[in-house]
């Protein structure tokens, strides 16, 4: 039986037991790397991309069972976001230039990784530690001015602590679809060609649901139902749905969805009415926690825009929050102050980009439709732009605005359903 882990040791990518100490040791693409660069030579295809694995594998903290791997994603926001807003609380000029910048190299990496259908915990580390330091910057810089009340204080940390507990709770399983088993796949190849279209993205679905069912064994559709989890409700088609809908199968995880769902190709999962991935929680938006997503956004702007008024009215004082946030004299008069006005611009530039989701967001389940369904539409060209194209209406789900508004309060519930021998 093998020994304990220390707390300085670990087990690496290749399962081999090592220690922090030997951190920058034994590492031949490093050392080849250091080589020709000193030769001033050029590195070996593929040379760079395994070095970045190794610092990766190896860059870990001490911890009581076994020393336990950094993301890397999660530092650049610790390091850089505080260092960016002191810089730009320097000067206007230098303000102007970090406050314009961040922005533009947040939407680069985003595309970056968006192109690359990668996963990484930057954006949630960007959003969390953002809120930490400026509610740390709010308690040290701007609440002993004296300006802000005991109650202000206490209302603007509830608003904080509500956001955060929505937000955790929309980190949980958004509805992902149970994955078959192994042995349980085969079940799935019996079903015929022709009443099958294979689909990734998921609005194109099973053909003639009457002939296809129908082409299928007894024993194979049983045993199809149980590996696609019907017997948990998951290939069943609920009442509320229109009966042209159909089904469809997913080729990456190899089982039938129920209408509405999608598959992420982040995750690597399929989803119960998937609405999209969103990179600021590393997670998927579907039916379990289109709510809660909803809710975290809301509070958010609640309190962002709550923090902001306060922080204006002590920093600007005389002048509405509006004005002050684009004329206020005396905010460059001390670093405090500069410190202070400069987050509140940092933090209405947050506010504005997640205004603008939750605006799309309200306008989506208004008209019911995910975003997933109105990106598709716009692919096919099979919906209707409104509002100035902030809304696409596919019309396939939209039961009016009371209803609409009903059938998302009530998702996460258990609706009465039918199964698909009821449906044929």
């Amino acid at each position: 039986m093998e020994e304990p882990l220390c707390c300085c040791e670990y087990v690496d990518r290749r399962g081999e037991r090592n220690h922090l100490a030997a951190c920058c040791c034994d590492c031949q693409d490093l050392d080849e790397g250091c080589e020709r660069w000193l030769a001033c030579g050029s590195l070996p295809p593929g040379a760079l991309e395994r070095i970045a694995d190794a610092v990766a594998d190896r860059l870990r903290v001490p911890w009581f069972a076994g020393a336990v791997k950094i993301k890397v994603s999660l530092v650049p926001p610790l390091v850089l976001l505080p260092v960016f807003l002191h810089v730009a609380a320097l000067h206007v000029l230098l303000g102007f230039v970090v406050l314009t910048s961040l922005p533009v190299v947040v939407l680069w990496y985003y595309y970056l990784t968006h192109r690359r259908k990668e996963r990484t915990l930057f954006f949630l580390s960007l959003g969390l530690f953002s809120l930490g330091y400026m509610y740390y910057v709010f308690l040290q810089e701007v609440v002993p001015r004296g300006r802000v009340g005991y109650s202000q204080v206490v209302a603007l940390t509830c608003g904080l602590v509500l956001m955060l507990a929505a937000l955790s709770r929309a980190k949980k399983d958004p509805g992902y679809l149970p994955t078959p088993a192994s042995n349980e796949k085969s079940s799935h190849q019996g079903l015929p060609s022709s009443g099958v279209r294979g689909s990734s993205e998921g609005l194109h679905g099973v053909r003639g649901s009457s002939e296809g069912l129908h082409g299928v064994t007894a024993s194979g559709a049983a045993s199809g139902r149980a590996a696609n989890g019907e017997a948990k409700g998951y290939s069943r088609m609920s009442a509320e749905e229109p009966e042209g809908v159909k089904k469809d199968w997913c080729t990456k995880c190899q089982l039938v969805r129920p209408a509405r769902a999608g598959h992420c190709r982040l995750c690597g999962r399929c989803v119960r009415r998937l609405d999209h991935h969103c990179v600021w929680i590393n997670s998927c938006v579907g039916e379990q926690n289109h709510q809660a997503f909803i809710l975290a956004l809301s509070f958010f702007m609640l309190t962002s825009v709550y923090g902001i008024t306060l922080t204006l009215h002590t920093v600007c004082r005389g002048r509405t929050p509006f004005v002050a946030l684009f004329y206020c004299p005396g905010a460059y008069s001390d670093y405090s102050s500069a410190l202070s006005f400069t987050c509140v611009w940092y933090c209405a530039i947050v506010t504005a980009g997640m205004g603008y989701i939750l605006l799309i967001q309200l306008l989506n389940i208004s008209y019911n439709v995910t975003e997933r369904e109105a990106r598709l539409a716009l692919r096919d060209n099979t919906g209707r732009r409104l509002l100035g194209g902030l809304v696409i209406d596919t019309g396939q789900y939209n039961r009016g605005f009371l209803c609409n508004w009903g059938h998302f309060l009530s998702l996460g519930s258990s609706p009465p359903q039918r199964s698909a021998e009821d449906i044929v």
